[in-house]
């Protein structure tokens, strides 16, 4: 079995799931293009290599990848959720104009930013907006 197909099974039997084609296909999909899709562009891209998968399904499998900590959700704004495989502590920015969305790494500790006393920090949401490369190349 490949290594990623043997992460992906364990994760998802340590929280309950089993890995099917469906759920294969999805993760895929994912890890592919790293563009954070939404469901229905994953749908769509999944649909390519597997006609029969329904938009049901790709929901589920989404749910089952976040639960089992193969992919995140990723909220800009009150747009549609989007999906990222990258599981390490990293931020976004997000181009304004043509809505791409890149991922930037980010330290573990903030420079500058001070906690509350004794507050524990699990996860920092951290989102860029502005304009990419190629949208200020169009702008000049």
């Amino acid at each position: 079995m490949h290594t990623d197909e043997q992460h992906l099974t364990e994760q998802l039997g340590a929280t309950g799931f089993r890995l099917t084609p469906q759920r294969q296909q999805v993760y895929d999909v994912l890890r592919h293009k790293r563009d954070h899709p939404t469901a229905e562009e994953v749908f769509i891209r999944a649909k390519h290599a597997m006609p029969e998968i329904s938009m049901a399904t790709v929901y589920n499998c989404l749910d089952a990848l976040v639960k089992c900590g193969m992919a995140r959700q990723v909220t800009v704004d009150r747009g549609a959720t989007r999906y990222c495989p990258n599981m390490h502590e990293h931020g976004h920015c997000h181009c304004d104009a043509c809505g791409t969305i890149f991922d930037v790494d980010i330290p573990h500790e903030l420079a500058g930013l001070t906690l509350p006393t004794g507050f524990l920090a699990r996860h920092f949401d951290v989102a860029v907006h502005g304009l990419c490369a190629a949208c200020v190349a169009k702008k000049k």
